[in-house]
């Protein structure tokens, strides 16, 4: 299990939004760059090239080049998610945000 960033029930969840590279989609090995909170301390310092050197670090064969613009959304603990993908740009979508069909 991965450590994780909980403040006010709430989970830090790294993603990159920008149109190039993935975070997580690019490295769906590495639970860990979901949560890390080195990287989610990188990030909320607007310290884009540490969290890169980070994950680099602490995920040696990961590829970093998502690192450019990581972006958290803060997601109720327990919830679940996944991580969208277009292009190298990710989105969080929640569970309760689909909408989902019966056949």
């Amino acid at each position: 299990m991965s450590e994780k960033v909980v403040r006010d029930g709430k989970v830090a969840v790294l993603y990159s939004p920008g149109y190039g590279a993935g975070w997580f989609s690019w490295n769906t090995g590495h639970e860990g760059l979901l949560y890390d909170p080195e990287i989610v301390a990188a990030v909320e310092a607007d310290d884009r090239a540490e969290a890169a050197a980070i994950a680099e670090r602490k995920y040696p064969d990961c590829y970093a080049g998502g690192a450019s613009d990581l972006a958290i959304r803060w997601v109720d603990e327990g919830q679940r998610f996944r991580i969208d993908e277009y292009d190298g740009s990710e989105s969080v979508v929640l569970c309760d945000e689909d909408a989902w069909r019966t056949a």
